[in-house]
């Protein structure tokens, strides 16, 4: 028996895809309709609306979005947890004799559905408390520096600041003498439907650049940084969980700490946006049979 259909839209942040979602949604608006799946690791977060440019009310009353508010900024979500609220939600949809329309740039969330999740060692405590010793001693970036020494392709995916991601990377090479990256391209396990997927990157970086600080400008104007200010005050948050290291929210906490003015919030929130964007194209580039978004409707039409 054939599997059921699955599709989904990938690229950088500020690239456009929610809008063409939405406008590609508005045309399936009769049987079968399209219902759109969040591929997010922000917008799973209650509260956190601005700074995710998560999709309006409005938006989400004319198109059925899953997998945006989930959980309080004081929890943590994993690429596993996707992987099943993912598969649960393409299940129910296909159930409803819709059309799921997987929607976002969390590569690793993406990479997780589409060929299952790695058998890697568990986490060990004495080596994670040892890079956390070494960081505290040489930052961050430095300890970056040693994993591309040794796992360049992790690396190249992976911001210097994202302390949970390198201390991973290098826990795995510590424990088991290989990299990551070899040790993920082992196993792969295929969603029971079929994932077709399409890619909008734009061919012009510097129109993408432009969109990106016109964005941050915008989620500025609109309150990103009152919008942490209310989140602290009604959660117990701290800068080292999950959901405060996003882009935006965590130049906005430093803003409220006093470590930087309202100029360095800003070119600083651009910068790390930009530097988001490059690491999802990068992650873009390695994945196989991705499609131009182009094909994206004809496909969906076909379906």
């Amino acid at each position: 028996m054939a599997k059921k259909p699955a599709f989904a839209l990938l690229g950088p942040t500020a690239g456009g895809k929610s809008r063409l979602a939405m406008q590609i949604a508005a045309r399936f608006s009769a049987p079968p309709r399209i219902e759109i799946i969040s591929i997010d690791s922000a917008q799973v977060y209650r509260g956190m609306d601005i700074g995710t440019a998560k999709p309006s009310g409005t938006e989400r009353r004319a198109v059925p979005h899953h997998l945006i508010d989930l959980l309080d900024p004081t929890e943590r979500y994993s690429a596993g947890r996707f992987r099943q609220d993912a598969m649960r939600a393409v299940a129910q949809i296909h159930a409803r004799g819709g059309i799921p329309l997987l929607v976002g740039g969390t590569m690793l969330y993406y990479r997780a559905l589409s060929e299952g999740l790695d058998e890697l060692p568990a986490a060990d405590t004495a080596i994670r408390a040892q890079i956390d010793l070494e960081a505290s001693r040489k930052g961050w970036p430095a300890l970056h520096a040693e994993l591309a020494s040794v796992d360049s392709s992790t690396a190249a995916r992976l911001d210097p600041a994202d302390a949970q991601r390198i201390q991973r990377a290098l826990e795995v090479y510590r424990l088991t003498g290989k990299p990551i990256s070899e040790l993920q391209r082992k196993s792969r396990i295929d969603p029971p439907f079929e994932l077709k997927a399409f890619s909008l990157a734009p061919d012009d970086r510097a129109e993408l650049h432009r969109r990106i600080a016109e964005r941050f400008d915008a989620m500025l104007r609109a309150g990103l940084v009152e919008e942490l200010a209310a989140l602290r005050k009604r959660f117990e948050l701290s800068a080292g969980l999950p959901s405060m290291r996003c882009v935006g929210y965590r130049q906005a906490w430093r803003f409220l700490e006093g470590e930087i003015g309202a100029k360095e919030l800003r070119e600083t929130g651009i910068a790390a946006t930009r530097q988001l964007a490059k690491r999802q194209l990068t992650w873009l580039r390695s994945l196989p049979g991705v499609e131009p978004a182009s094909e994206l409707e004809k496909a969906l039409t076909r379906a």
